[in-house]
């Protein structure tokens, strides 16, 4: 198994591996050129394209972004991004259509594991450092809207149409319709469909 499959099957995996770097740098200076263009240049469209190549029609980042690999996420359409919206992608994040990020929202799927002798640097066979972590994916259901300041953990699944509040922290599913604020977040009422 490669490090890039234990990565995506949610097992201990060595992020220094020669592939996941060089598709974190491609995404990184897609990225860094994507946030320098400006809103109305036409090359953003490309950009996206290259950052996120499962997304559909209507997505729009407003930018500054950042994307750890962009290929591991899909976008449906009209889902917008408002300023520094950050995805660490090293799990599957699945966003649904029409979903609203407000500014500085952070959807992180890395975890790294509780005991220091594996979570700490290793050498490798060929001298270099090695450094294990693993990950959860994310999804996000249709028609939701996560406010400003929202960080979303990996293994967090949120439900169509609901609404995350201005600040959270998302350490656990939230269900369909409901409006979920706090750290850690909870659900605080039912808004119905």
């Amino acid at each position: 198994m490669t490090e890039k499959e234990k990565m995506l099957a949610g097992k201990l995996y060595d992020s220094s591996d020669a592939e996941l770097s060089a598709l974190r740098r491609a995404a990184h200076k897609n990225c860094r050129l994507y946030n320098a263009l400006d809103e109305d240049d036409p090359e953003r469209e490309r950009l996206l394209d290259a950052i996120l190549p499962n997304h559909v029609a209507g997505v729009y980042l407003q930018g500054p972004v950042q994307f750890d690999y962009g290929i591991f996420t899909t976008m449906g359409e009209n889902t917008y991004a408002n300023f520094n919206f950050t995805c660490l992608d090293c799990a599957p994040v699945s966003i649904g259509k029409n979903v609203f990020f407000g500014p500085n929202v952070s959807l992180l799927t890395p975890m790294h594991p509780i005991r220091w002798q594996e979570r700490n640097q290793f050498v490798k066979a060929d001298g270099t450092l090695g450094d294990q972590e693993y990950a959860k994916p994310i999804t996000i259901g249709d028609n939701c809207w996560i406010a400003g300041s929202v960080t979303i953990c990996g293994g967090v699944t949120i439900g169509e149409g609901s609404v995350i509040g201005a600040g959270s922290v998302v350490t656990r599913d939230i269900p369909p319709n409901v409006v979920a604020a706090g750290i850690p977040c909870r659900v605080i009422k039912n808004i119905g469909n």
